[in-house]
């Protein structure tokens, strides 16, 4: 019988193509979220997709049905795939099976994922950040961050949601940071950005990819991945190696600023899977490299999500008058959701976006928000009592 693995947070592309790479290395892949994730419904690549109540408006429903997912499954090994990672984390430390969480504890990762002290880490290990202050007070705000070479925005956030660079004071003054929510002002960087994805076992680098995108949507997510190869991404190696000696077993994601010299500015830390799971080619070495069995390096071919390179990548394409580039991105590179007889994730990735667009609708979040705001974390306490009430 096949070992099995739980992978969480499935609503996401990444999610997809670690159970590929699980697949591959002969394990089991199971799946689950909390809402219906028909990106892998569609899709013949999981063993099963199994449904947990919101970690953020259920928490004792959600530590109820991951203990019975536990026990039922006897996982090798949790994968988390987005912000759900927080409350597995916390969850994890108090039922037991904190050993079985490809993630850090508590602490560590809450210390990547809020921008301020991600910044001051990067300090202390020695890696290139911004300077950057944590304000907590409109006044401190309005003295800090008003010009042209400062970038803000809030400490706990994701997707560059709300981040405001170069904000004139009419900006600032509609931000109200408080010690509940911080928001930090960072030295503005100008240069390329260029993100890295690595997982780390016992300290260790077993998987590392580098990257960078042209095609992004409006606010910064990217939808079409060029891989990185050189010095450069020899630089961003070490610099997740270091990381990975703090973190000790997780997935680390980060972005960079590449200067005008050419050295990588760290800017902010995703202590999770993103899109650099989908350049290691869905392969076996990848799967066994996330239990720390083997190590895997990136294939050297782009890829792109083909639902959004179809839509918001057409319209730029158009707008911009690059339908020329935008048919050669998409020729070259590997779509990250199909695989052979699998065309189902393509549907599924849309249906899903058509039920977080309803939902941003209903509650007046934008779609990013709307995305994770079942699952998301942002600095509230995660003490043993959430997980024993409603």
């Amino acid at each position: 019988m096949s070992e099995r693995v739980l992978i969480t947070g499935v609503r996401a592309p990444a999610a997809l193509d670690l159970a590929r790479s699980l697949n591959a290395a002969g394990f089991e892949a199971h799946m689950a979220d909390c809402v219906p994730a028909r990106i892998v419904r569609w899709s013949k690549t999981p063993h099963a997709v199994h449904r947990h109540a919101s970690p953020v408006h259920q928490p004792a429903g959600f530590a109820r049905d991951l203990r019975g997912l536990i026990d039922t499954l006897a996982p090798v090994a949790v994968i988390p795939a987005c912000e759900e990672v927080f409350h597995l984390s916390a969850l994890a430390a108090t039922q037991g099976w904190a050993d079985r969480l490809i993630a850090p504890p508590p602490d560590t990762l809450a210390e990547l994922h809020h921008k301020g002290r991600f910044a001051a880490l990067c300090r202390r290990l020695g890696l290139p950040v911004p300077d950057t202050a944590v304000v907590t007070d409109p006044a401190e705000l309005m003295c800090r961050a008003e010009g042209e070479d400062v970038v803000v925005k809030p400490a706990w956030s994701r997707f560059g949601a709300r981040t405001l660079i170069a904000p004139d004071r009419a900006a600032l003054s509609r931000i109200t940071p408080s010690t509940a929510s911080p928001w930090v002002v960072q030295t503005r960087v100008r240069g390329d950005e260029v993100s890295l994805y690595a997982v780390a076992q016992r300290g260790w680098l077993t998987a590392f990819s580098a990257y960078r995108s042209d095609w992004r949507v409006r606010g910064g997510a990217a939808y079409v991945f060029q891989p990185l190869t050189g010095p450069l991404a020899e630089r961003l190696r070490v610099m997740a190696q270091t990381l990975a000696a703090h973190a000790v077993t997780g997935q680390i994601a980060c972005d960079a600023i590449i200067d005008a010299d050419g050295a990588p500015w760290l800017i902010e830390c995703n202590p999770r899977a993103t899109s650099g799971v989908h350049l290691f080619d869905r392969s076996a070495a990848f799967g066994l490299a996330l239990l720390g069995r083997a190590t895997a390096e990136a294939a050297p071919d782009p890829v792109r999500n083909s639902l959004a390179m179809d839509s918001f990548g057409l319209a730029r394409a158009l707008g911009e008058n690059r339908l020329t580039a935008w048919r050669d991105q998409r020729r070259a590179s590997r779509d990250v959701l199909t695989a052979p007889r699998d065309p189902g994730p393509r549907w599924g990735a849309l249906a899903d976006s058509a039920a977080f667009g309803l939902r941003a609708l209903a509650s007046g979040r934008s779609l990013a928000e709307a995305m994770t705001a079942d699952i998301e974390w942002n600095g509230q306490p995660l003490t043993p009592d959430r997980w024993e009430t409603s």
